[in-house]
């Protein structure tokens, strides 16, 4: 059942894809960009609920936007509204009372009138300055009435036109990492990797020409997972690791212990600036998924300055 389900939604969603109108699209980007106001969205039933998410998106995302419900409206809310904003009306059938009630008073306040329907032919596409048509067969429901597939391209719809209206106005990172203070993204947007790493003392560091066995002491106690090998101006060599420990002792025995550890480390490490993001540094630990790095090398203009652990990362909450 659920592969039939599947495979007919994707169907459902491809239908949308053929048959919207790019330039419509286009022209409702364009009224949007114009606006010097408020973008204000409103539906009725999950409609509204979609309308709610794609304001709060565009919030987010650099846009002034609000959601209201049309009662509210109807029952104060309407002095919101003034020429210089946009009404967005999103309805399935473009038949909804209420919605259609809230056309005369939008209209009084000179409020350009946007209407996101399915039904082109509905008395709210009629009534309002722009509509666009969004496309779709029938409902996912077996008796063709809840709302599944149209509201799904309506928040496609509204998905877009937010990416779109973010796109156009240039909106940054840094923007959005204001708008984003807490939780896991703020901190994707704001963590650096100099808040995360081990430094000084605790970096686990040797020289080119020290003993592997007298080596084991800092590689445990530091629990990095790692030793950095530099030079006398903390420029950064090489990486040994636990596995290569591992590996190296496999296939050499026990002699190795008394070899230089320059014999056996690593010559090309990754590394990052402790300015980065520590989020960009978890994107360059997994970017290969069949091997992930559990340590990158701080650097400082090659210098070593400090070692971060993917467990330090996990454990800020980023991930």
């Amino acid at each position: 059942m659920l592969t039939d389900l599947l495979k007919e939604q994707r169907n459902n969603v491809q239908y949308y894809f053929d048959h919207l109108d790019c330039n419509a699209v286009d022209a409702v980007l364009q009224e949007c960009l114009r606006t010097k106001g408020l973008i204000v969205f409103t539906g009725v039933g999950k409609s509204g609920i979609i309308s709610e998410k794609i304001a709060m998106t565009m919030i987010s995302t650099g846009t002034k936007a609000l959601y209201l419900p049309p009662t509210n409206f109807l029952h104060g809310d309407i002095g919101i509204l003034s020429e210089n904003d946009l009404l967005i009306i999103i309805s399935r059938s473009g038949e909804t009372e209420e919605l259609l009630n809230l056309i005369p008073f939008a209209k009084r306040r000179n409020t350009r009138l946007i209407a996101v329907i399915s039904n082109p032919t509905s008395r709210l596409a009629k009534s309002c300055d722009l509509f666009i048509h969004l496309p779709f067969q029938k409902e996912l429901c077996p008796f063709d009435l809840a709302p599944t597939s149209s509201t799904t391209v309506q928040l496609l719809f509204g998905d877009m036109l937010a990416i779109a209206m973010m796109r156009s106005k240039g909106f940054s990172l840094s923007s959005y990492a204001l708008n984003h203070p807490s939780g896991s993204i703020g901190k994707k947007m704001t963590l650096t990797v100099s808040e995360l790493m081990y430094k000084d003392q605790q970096i686990p560091v040797a020289k080119p020409s020290d003993r592997l066995g007298d080596l084991l002491l800092e590689l445990s106690n530091k629990k990095c997972g790692a030793l950095l090998i530099t030079d006398e101006q903390q420029n950064l060599l090489g990486i040994f690791t636990d596995g290569d420990l591992r590996r190296t002792l496999q296939v050499h025995g026990p002699d190795v212990l008394h070899k230089p550890i320059e014999k056996f480390m690593t010559l090309t490490a990754l590394t990052i600036e402790k300015d980065a993001l520590a989020w960009d540094a978890l994107k360059i630990m997994q970017k290969d998924p069949k091997k992930f790095v559990m340590v990158l090398p701080v650097v400082e203009q090659q210098k070593v300055v400090g070692i971060l652990h993917m467990h330090s990362i996990v454990q800020a909450g980023i991930s």
